[in-house]
């Protein structure tokens, strides 16, 4: 039995198939969950007003394949972020909190923006933590973990400046979900390495983002093509006590899109598996010592 879970990006499927596609897709690929996407779009932001049997179908459709959403990605905060004056910023993130309640979705990643669109200021940054605070109290009344995404852009690319917020709300609802990807390209441009800023997150990491990247450039590259180092990245995060996983890649039209999610998912899965095996042979020497 694997001690740990590894879900996959809904965005690295056609956006047109069915959740019970999506399902099979992930499922076949040799994935345990799918992450959804709630992104800056109207129309995945219309998912957070499905009623209650909308969201339950999906979920019922999942729990007949052997799947289920097992996390969020809230990206919708880009176009309405929480250090912005729209008041939409909130009521995404109520509306966010209270499907991940009914779907029984434990973790939502949350983009770790003040501000996207425009500049980054002493008034957007106050208005974030503000908001931040208010986003924590929403998540702990329904008992949902809030993770930020380390991003690409220099307010939030490091698990040590997420820290800075973690530590600053002080709730045990708000947390990090790192982007290794992101997170290597952060490091090519600060001289420090992912492992060691890694570590400044230790005990606060829900899971991570297995993503690749190469310098300066932070989606759409093939597994295995790009700068990431894998093994490195993920034997810190195991060992740091992390046991969800998420591959994160797009479906951009091409037509090898399920190879590329089948070939995502080796490749975590051989890392991991290993991992996996070497605790599990320690723990018997450690019983039979």
């Amino acid at each position: 039995m694997r001690h740990y879970l590894i879900g996959l990006y809904e965005k690295a499927m056609p956006s047109e198939l069915s959740w019970t596609e999506k399902f099979v897709e992930a499922k076949n690929a040799g994935f345990d969950y799918v992450e959804i996407s709630i992104d800056e779009t109207e129309a995945k932001l219309a998912r957070l007003d499905w009623n209650e049997k909308e969201i339950l179908s999906v979920v019922e459709a999942g729990r007949k394949i052997g799947m289920k959403i097992g996390s969020m990605c809230l990206s919708g905060h880009r176009k309405y972020p929480l250090g912005g004056p729209n008041s939409r910023n909130l009521e995404i993130m109520q509306k966010a909190i209270d499907f991940a309640s009914i779907a029984g979705i434990p973790i939502i990643q949350i983009a770790g923006y003040d501000v996207y669109y425009e500049p980054s200021t002493e008034d957007t940054r106050k208005e974030f933590e503000q908001n931040l605070e208010l986003s924590a109290k929403m998540a702990a009344k329904e008992g949902i973990l809030l993770g930020f995404e380390t991003m690409e852009t220099p307010f939030m690319d490091t698990v040590e400046k997420s820290m800075h917020y973690v530590n600053t709300i002080s709730s045990p609802f708000l947390q990090v979900y790192p982007d290794l990807g992101n997170l290597t390209n952060a490091s090519l441009l600060y001289g420090k390495s992912v492992v060691e800023d890694l570590s400044t997150g230790e005990g606060h990491i829900l899971a991570a983002h297995i993503k690749e990247t190469v310098p300066g450039k932070y989606r759409e590259i093939p597994f295995g093509t790009g700068q990431v180092d894998f093994k490195t990245l993920l034997a810190k995060t195991w060992n740091m006590k992390v046991r969800r996983y998420v591959t994160e890649l797009w479906y951009t039209g091409n037509s090898d899109w399920r190879d590329q999610i089948t070939n995502a998912a080796t490749l975590a899965r051989n890392i991991l598996d290993k991992l996996d095996r070497e605790q599990e042979r320690g723990k018997e020497y450690a019983q039979d010592n």
